[in-house]
């Protein structure tokens, strides 16, 4: 183990810290990142299971255009990463309907407002309000710079588009589910089922309750360089690894960090392979882990505390891993379903389920002929805790029961030639991605301002640092991407 001071210490490979780990080295920092699996990416990556490849939990990715963090990454660094663009992006089933989302927003729209007794010009209107709000949110993740810490260059450009911003000040603090009130939409069920399955899975609660300007932004995610990673999303975590490298940070892998203590200087990490002398930590963990780290109880650290009650307030996954012969006629590309028994139910349980099927040119993740399925649904932390720990299982177990059943129901098409099952309970999930409670998704949007008042890196106490979808700018892999480049940001003008 090096016996020199690293300029920053990064705890943990999801992409938070890949990020973070690897615009510190572009920028010339000497840079650590430990990681306690043998593989990077976290909630986004890819295992291995029995000489099968499946993604651990997140399938569907953003940010891939060539002027987007992730495609200017591939650009520049000549990653060897190949996107697959995927038309359509996801099909929505119910029991009774099938939705395509098209990669042409506009043909999207068109499809919905076409649908039987669809109220279309209401439907236009919310669709124009989106891009609205869309069109200021977005290129904030296109050209991280315009983020927090704040530079006169980027002050300079805020100011130049400050007239896209009053407008979005109505709906905030406010939920989606006022804005289809306003605009007369909320008996059009369709669009309700959709954006109750999209915001689920976006801003993590569904549309009647999800702060509107997070929701309206997240409902251009399929339009904004959303694609498939061939061979699984872990193909990028690896090549941003061997980046970080290139740059030359050092890449400590099965390296479980134990403790973060401060010392005279900065901060002493100890971890599975020793110990490590470093001026910043930063922690790609949960707020609940990096107190685990440091050995201080959450309650002495408010700021992070309440960050905790509001991840604790969210979700675990419960996953089914399949490997299936692919159906007669079926497409070679790889497929996103969402699928929905019953649309007048909260959209967890097992009554929603994402599932995410690799395609053929996805090389090793299955035998010839056959595909890895990933299925996930929303579990609820507060009502898994809330159980005794002997009753935990069979709770688990029905949830499990119910997502088989949603499978053979809408999809039977890709359970018929079914080779292979592994299921995952929130605990197991833990084990696979080293998440605590097998927590996913962050903090859940819920209308309200308390989203807005850490619009910024979370800088914990001098030298110290916490990255990933439970900090601003939260969900997606994108954002935790982001957030990591700024938090790099904000270490390099300390320094």
């Amino acid at each position: 183990m090096p016996s020199t001071w690293y300029d920053a210490v990064v705890v943990g490979a999801g992409f938070g810290g890949l990020a973070t780990a690897l615009e510190l080295t572009r920028r010339g920092a000497r840079v650590a990142l430990c990681e306690s699996l043998n593989y990077p990416g976290g909630c986004a990556s890819t295992f291995q299971r029995g000489g099968h490849a499946f993604e651990a939990g997140a399938t569907l990715f953003s940010g891939f255009e060539p002027h987007q963090l992730f495609g200017r990454w591939i650009r520049e660094l000549a990653l060897p990463v190949t996107v697959e663009w995927l038309d359509p992006v996801v099909e929505l089933r119910t029991s009774t309907s099938r939705l395509a989302v098209y990669r042409d927003r506009e043909r999207f729209i068109e499809t919905l407002c076409a649908l039987p007794h669809a109220p279309a010009p209401a439907v236009r209107r919310l669709f124009a309000l989106q891009a609205q709000v869309a069109g200021a949110l977005w290129p904030l993740f296109d050209d991280p710079t315009l983020l927090p810490p704040l530079d006169v260059r980027a002050l300079l450009r805020h100011a130049g588009r400050a007239l896209q911003y009053p407008p979005l000040l109505r709906w905030l603090g406010r939920p989606l589910g006022a804005v289809l009130e306003h605009l007369g939409l909320t008996a059009f069920a369709p669009l309700r089922t959709y954006l109750d399955a999209l915001c689920q899975i976006t801003v993590q609660c569904s549309a009647a309750e999800a702060e509107a300007l997070f929701a309206l932004a997240a409902m251009d995610y399929y339009w904004r360089g959303t694609g498939h990673v061939r061979g699984g999303i872990g193909q990028l975590a690896r090549a941003l690894t061997g980046a970080v490298e290139a740059q030359g940070g050092t890449i400590l892998l099965a390296n479980r960090v134990k403790a973060v203590t401060p010392v005279a200087g900065g901060w002493s990490v100890s971890a599975r392979r020793g110990e490590l002398r470093t001026r910043h930590v930063v922690a790609n963990v949960l707020p609940r882990s990096l107190s685990r780290l440091l050995g201080v109880p959450l309650e002495t650290m408010p700021r992070l505390d309440r960050l905790s009650q509001r991840v604790e307030s969210g979700w675990g996954a419960a996953m089914r891993y399949l490997v299936v012969r692919a159906p007669d006629g079926a497409a070679g590309h790889a497929h996103h379903l969402e699928l929905v028994e019953d649309p007048a139910a909260p959209f967890i349980e097992g009554n929603h389920l994402f599932m995410s099927i690799s395609g053929e040119a996805d090389m090793g993740r299955a035998p010839p002929g056959h595909r890895t399925v990933t299925v996930s649904t929303h579990v609820p932390l507060t009502t898994l805790s809330g159980l005794p720990v002997e009753a935990q299982r069979g709770y688990v177990e029905r949830i499990q029961a119910r997502m088989d059943q949603g499978l053979r129901r809408l999809a039977p098409e890709w359970l018929e030639g079914q080779t292979h099952a592994m299921t995952a309970s929130p605990r197991t999930y833990q084990r696979f991605t080293q998440r605590d409670a097998g927590a996913v998704g962050g903090v859940p949007r819920r209308a309200g301002l308390e989203n807005y008042r850490h619009l910024g890196p979370f800088h914990v106490r001098e030298g110290l640092w916490l990255v990933g979808d439970s900090v601003f700018p939260g969900q997606s892999t994108l954002a935790t991407a982001v957030g990591g480049v700024r938090t790099a940001a904000s270490i390099a003008s300390r320094s």
